[in-house]
């Protein structure tokens, strides 16, 4: 119990310093996630009338990369402590800003930066989010420490802005800030990375492959988070991470994928669409898993008592020790996990939710629900959570479970009032309704209705979330926000006459995937995917306030109370125009004084009502007192809730829903099939059931007779079980409905139920078929016929000429039979928005959730869009991937390719492959200093084009050969110097628009002078060294190959010290070295025998030695040193009376072996800083880097400190190619 006692000690004292009664500090509003919120001042007779609508719109002014902001955290409400009790909307964004608004103006009062943001460049076509992820999860905020809590995802190098880094150079952070100035809380941010999992040590973090989707969980001393994958990509694992809030010590690493499992088995994320990891409060946390590959589980029932050490598709319940650790307590998988998982259907598309206690029946105290990719709603006992297969038939022991129409990625909304409520959001299809029943002390959920507007058709309509005025019944509304149409819809919580009434709608454009509604004081707010606030609530204060309470009690069907008095008092001057009821069914105005009224400010008037009841349950109207007035602020209206409930003293039957389906069933597919229907008794006396009639035929007959002689009533395919003789005063029974699927077809079912309470009607329907057959097409690149897809080989777009495009159909046809089940998309993730030559037209067509009738099929076009280029290109593939997966039980999840061929014109000469002999090579600096190419072939030459110079150049027998200047053509023997981005190249050909000669450069570049260079490719063999000296001359066997020159860091132990000048009125350096292959190398290890102290080299060959600087000779700009080593084109080899100087460093280890031998000529020379060095032969070499033996770190300090990469598959190669430029790189193992 000590845990237990400090955290409700905790939040105690938070409400004292913080913590106002209408702020929103976790998602949900609460740790059960169920999200039903009774303190914000929500009264449905506002947010019905005209005065509710947007309030603002405030645009957060993040723009990295040129994109704007998006909102996939939700924003959190809080009044900090010991402020003027203002209250302000914490926003956190995918470009890891974190922003401070006034929760009623909007207005911007702080904001920071935590991190550049990861790239989905990073991620191979999953663009789930795109193009950052920074902030994704929900934080919470600590009312007691007045501090928010976030994750961000970014990078190692945080110098590197706009940058791809790669995805082990991601990162992810914990922050705890503070919600005055957002500053960083000490001992924050924790970085994650390279975290060891305490029950799976083979198991380490890595943010690049890791995505943070929960929300935040905090109980009492500690915060927890949950992790999950990028589209189901990489080998990752889910993860449940705890830190402690004050100290930032990480009490809990707890891997999904536990001991046994092998580091190469992926799977088990935890990501519930953004939904929280729930807590009781009381020492327990609940949270739902997606599929997984370790599949220990087969076909042996499991105790949920005696879990695997791998959660995948799980619902899990775990304990949380005094010291912040987690241990698995009970779980439940469904009894078809492994074909789950085969399909990607996870089940932890929604949180797992902790129902109010109003759901609680009989022995089942603790109700969760959590609903799957599968479309599938469990509803769970918490206390008994039925671990795996352990129901009848080895099926699942739940206390319930339904099969919605189609997936789901959204927690459900919960209504506890009025008998209880819930709302599942279904992609594609209505919301469907369900009412709570408890019989004999077993508890049922039975769909009612749905909602009259469809989901959006695409991923994903929120979580749902229900308020209450203040707990009053009859003051519940259902809050939905949407990616498509009305994106913001708000239903009455209740349904009337069968139905889910809509009361109002907005359009909120952009609105983010996942969301949930969030509220303040009166006030609901949203964000959206192009960096907006929205917050809708009423602007204005009402004219006259009348009595709040107007409760008419209970009156019988049919008769009227006696009137109520109402007071009503003028809050301004105004005139009484009109005093109505905007529903006139239940409640009447008996006397509503003299109309028009004018009144003065105080002054009061009464209005008597009364209540007639026309049906039984709780009634609710308003009374509208209409009014002109002049001032500002103020409405013309006021809104007075009646309210009042409706019974018989006679039996009343009724029976909900009024129609049952089972629709989308495979015939003789395994499980139970089956629905509930509520028999009900809504009067004060006994109800007896006389019999119940059924037909096959219609609802006309004939009918068959049932007098309770069977336990069970079967009526064609449908058996009926637990029908009641008798029911009590203001009770239900909830009926059972199994449907026999084992045959294929349509069938139908009509009942009356009579009684001495009436009679009533309902139907069932079902109907089951054969599987969906998935087949998939892509069109051929003529467009005129669809090639099947093979899973030996890619789709294709063939050859795609350069600066044209090709756009083909992808077509997904359900192959099923006539009366089959539709197919549906159940994952679907088309690559739109990434970068390369291909991709998909946009994520709408073949989104997931998509659904197909026998025979029908839908589209998507793709497109292969290959940049302008010049002539002589060679030929380069791009491809991107489409993952994708169906309810087809024969089609495991597919990683569809799309390849296109990028084609470039050939110009003659051409060899026997049909490529043109002369290879494009790039765009060049040419007059660098001198003329690169310096034989002109012609110029001013009309029509001028790639080919015309070409052949000029093949007549000539020139190695190289470059058009400039729109009109010229030059060749030469030599390759330029300097290779730039092909922008700079931005000429148009004199006698073809569309090829390219040369250019005049943009940016730094402007105004230069550039060639579009090509290379005799039987004379050059592609280095862009001069031909005559390919290699490194330490090392004959491997190629130089650098896109640019650079300044050698320095050999052995001569260090660069830079550019210099020429003395005065003498050499710098007195000796001259004649070199037959004048390289840095050479240079310095020709002096160094000559044990000088300084060297240089100039003008790209001399060499120059001494001992001493002549007068004069100074430091020069690096720019000044800009010509290549004659010997060595990939180095710098000073300028025109500017020397690339070197220096001895005798702090520095001499190479072993003769001094005379040849030092490395790469970039990255290694070499260290410790007297312990042990060295080994100077040629000892990873691809530029040069080995200089083993090094003791430094005394309390790194060795080398600019750099940190951690791998488990840790590199030599991998290492010197993280570390690229820099100077010394080293591995160490800890």
């Amino acid at each position: 119990m000590a845990p237990l006692t400090t955290w409700l000690l905790t939040a105690l004292v938070g409400l004292a310093n913080g913590l106002a009664s209408t702020d929103t500090i976790t998602w949900g509003g609460d740790n059960s996630r169920a999200g039903y919120q009774t303190n914000h001042n929500m009264d449905p007779s506002v947010v019905g009338s005209s005065q509710f609508g947007q309030l603002f719109r405030t645009l957060l002014p993040g723009n990295y990369g040129g994109s704007p902001e998006q909102i996939f955290s939700q924003p959190l409400v809080y009044t900090p402590s010991g402020g003027d009790g203002t209250q302000y909307v914490y926003v956190a964004t995918q470009q890891n800003n974190v922003y401070k608004l006034n929760a009623k103006t909007g207005a911007i009062i702080a904001s920071r930066n935590l991190h550049i943001p990861f790239l989905t460049a990073d991620l191979e076509g999953c663009v789930d989010v795109n193009p950052h992820v920074g902030i994704t999860a929900t934080g919470v905020i600590d009312p007691t420490t007045d501090t928010l809590y976030l994750t961000s995802k970014t990078y190692f190098d945080q110098t590197k802005t706009g940058v791809a880094q790669g995805r082990p150079n991601g990162r992810y952070y914990i922050h705890a800030l503070d919600v005055n100035t957002l500053a960083e809380r000490p001992n924050f941010p924790v970085n994650l990375e390279g975290t060891v999992a305490r029950n799976n040590p083979i198991r380490s973090f890595n943010g690049g492959i890791h995505h943070q989707r929960p929300a935040l969980l905090h109980v009492g001393q500690y915060v927890y988070a949950g992790f999950a994958s990028h589209c189901v990509q990489y080998n990752f694992t889910g993860w449940i991470i705890g830190w402690d809030k004050t100290t930032g010590n990480i009490v809990e690493r707890w891997a999904t994928q536990g001991q046994g499992v092998p580091a190469t088995t992926p799977g088990a994320g935890v990501w519930m669409s953004g939904g929280g990891l729930a807590s009781d409060d009381a020492g327990s946390m609940f949270f739902a898993t997606g599929n997984g590959y370790a599949s220990q589980l087969s076909t042996i029932p499991v105790s949920g008592r005696s879990p695997p050490t791998a959660m995948e598709e799980a619902a899990v319940h775990m304990s949380i020790g005094s010291d912040g650790s987690l241990t698995v307590n009970d779980f439940f998988m469904p009894w078809e996990k492994q074909a789950l998982d085969g399909a990607d259907k996870d089940l932890g598309t929604s949180p797992l939710q902790i129902l109010p206690s109003a759901f609680a029946c009989g022995d089942v105290k603790r109700i969760g629900v959590v609903t799957g990719k599968s479309g599938k709603t469990y509803w769970i006992n918490l206390d008994n959570m039925g671990g795996y297969r352990n129901g009848p038939n080895s099926l699942d022991a739940v206390i319930q479970v339904y099969q919605n129409d189609n997936s789901v990625y959204a927690g459900a909304g919960v209504y506890p009032l009025e008998g209880g409520y819930m709302y599942i959001n279904v992609i594609g299809y209505p919301t469907n309704v369900f009412k709570f029943s408890c019989t004999a002390g077993v508890p049922a959920f039975t769909k009612v209705t749905t909602s009259p507007t469809a989901n959006a058709g695409i991923l994903g309509v929120s979580h749902g979330t229900v308020t209450s005025l203040n707990g009053q019944a009859g003051t519940g509304l259902v809050w939905t926000l949407d990616v498509q149409g009305s994106q913001l819809r708000i239903y009455d919580a209740v349904p009337k006459n069968g139905a889910l009434n809509l009361i109002k709608s907005f359009s909120v454009p952009y609105s983010t995937k996942f969301g949930r509604a969030v509220f303040g004081n009166g006030i609901m707010y949203q964000g959206t995917t192009q960096g907006y606030l929205y917050a809708f609530g009423s602007p204005v204060n009402v004219p006259v306030n009348c009595t709040s309470s107007n409760d008419f009690g209970t009156v019988n069907v049919g008769n009227q109370s006696v009137a109520k008095t109402i007071t009503c008092k003028a809050l301004i001057g105004v005139t009484v125009t009109d005093i109505g009821l905007d529903e006139a069914d239940d409640f009447v105005v008996t006397n509503a004084g003299t109309l028009p009224r004018t009144l003065t400010a105080g002054q009061s008037f009464n209005v008597s009502v009364a209540f007639k009841p026309t049906t039984v349950g709780l009634v609710s109207s308003d009374l509208l007192v209409n009014t002109t007035n002049a001032v500002a602020g103020y409405s013309q209206n006021t809104h007075v809730r009646l309210t009042g409930t409706g019974e018989s003293s006679s039996p009343l039957l009724a029976v909900t829903p009024p129609t049952v389906t089972f629709q989308g069933i495979i015939a003789g597919s395994n499980g139970t099939l089956s629905e509930t229907v509520i028999i009900s008794n809504q009067g004060n006396t006994p109800l007896s059931i006389t019999n119940v009639q059924s037909s096959t035929t219609s609802a006309q007959g004939p009918f068959t007779t049932w007098n309770h002689e069977t336990a069970a009533l079967t009526v064609g395919k449908f058996t009926l079980t637990n029908i009641p003789t008798t029911i009590a005063p203001n009770s239900a029974v909830t009926v059972n409905i199994a449907f026999d699927s084992s045959v294929a077809g349509s069938f139908g079912a009509y009942l009356t139920v009579n009684s001495n309470g009436g009679s009533k009607s309902f139907t069932i329907a079902g109907s089951a078929g054969a599987a969906p057959v998935a087949l998939i097409e892509f069109q051929t690149p003529d467009g005129t016929g669809w090639v099947q897809y093979d899973a030996n080989q890619n789709f294709t777009f063939g050859n795609v000429t350069e600066n044209t495009s090709r756009n083909l159909k992808f077509r997904v046809t359900n192959n099923a039979p006539t009366g089959g089940v539709k197919l549906i998309l159940t994952v679907s993730k088309p690559p739109f928005g990434i970068p390369g030559i291909v991709s998909a037209a946009n994520t709408v067509d073949l989104a997931e959730g998509t659904q197909l009738a026998p025979g029908e099929s839908a589209t998507a076009t793709m497109i292969c869009s290959v940049p302008k280029s010049a002539w002589n290109v060679d030929t380069y593939v791009g491809s991107a991937p489409w993952t994708m997966n169906t309810n087809d039980p024969n089609f495991d999840k597919h990683f569809f390719t799309f390849v296109c061929n990028a084609v470039s014109e050939q110009a003659p000469p051409l060899l026997p492959g049909g490529q043109g002999k002369y290879r494009y090579l790039g765009c060049y600096k040419e007059n660098n200093p001198g003329r690169q190419l310096a034989q002109q072939i012609y110029g001013q030459k009309a029509d001028a084009t790639t080919a015309t110079c070409l052949a000029a150049c093949a007549a000539n027998n020139y190695v190289f050969c470059g058009t400039q200047y729109r009109n010229e053509c030059w060749g030469g023997p030599k390759i330029p110097t300097l290779e730039v981005d092909e922008s700079n190249c931005n000429y148009d050909c004199a006698g073809d628009l569309n090829q390219i000669c040369g250019g005049n450069g943009v940016g730094t570049y402007a105004g230069g002078s550039f060639i579009s260079l090509f290379a005799d490719s039987l004379q050059f063999d592609g280095n862009t060294t001069t031909p005559t000296d390919p290699t490194d001359p330490t090392n004959p066997t491997n190629p130089t190959n650098p896109s640019n020159p650079v300044v050698n860091p320095g050999v052995g132990q001569y260090s660069s010290v830079g550019c210099y000048s020429e003395g005065t009125n003498s050499r710098a350096l007195p000796n001259l070295v004649n070199l037959a292959n004048p390289t840095i190398a050479n240079c310095i290890t020709a002096c160094a025998a000559r044990k000088y102290t300084y060297i240089g080299m100039e003008y790209g060959g001399e060499c120059w030695c001494g001992n001493t600087l002549a007068a004069g000779a100074v430091p020069a700009l690096a720019a000044d040193c800009s010509m290549p080593c004659n010997g060595n084109s990939s180095e710098y080899c000073g300028g025109s009376n500017r020397l690339n100087m070197y220096q001895f460093n005798s702090s520095l280890p001499a190479p072993s072996g003769a001094s005379t031998t040849a030092a490395s000529t790469g970039t990255g020379t290694a070499t260290g800083t410790s007297a312990a060095a042990t060295t080994t032969a100077a040629n000892s070499r990873i691809g530029d880097w040069l080995f200089q033996g083993c090094w003791t770190e430094g005394n309390g300090v790194r060795a080398l400190p600019a750099r940190t990469y951690a791998n488990d598959t840790m590199t030599l190669q991998t290492c010197g190619g993280f570390c690229g430029g820099l100077k010394y790189f080293g591995v160490e193992r800890l």
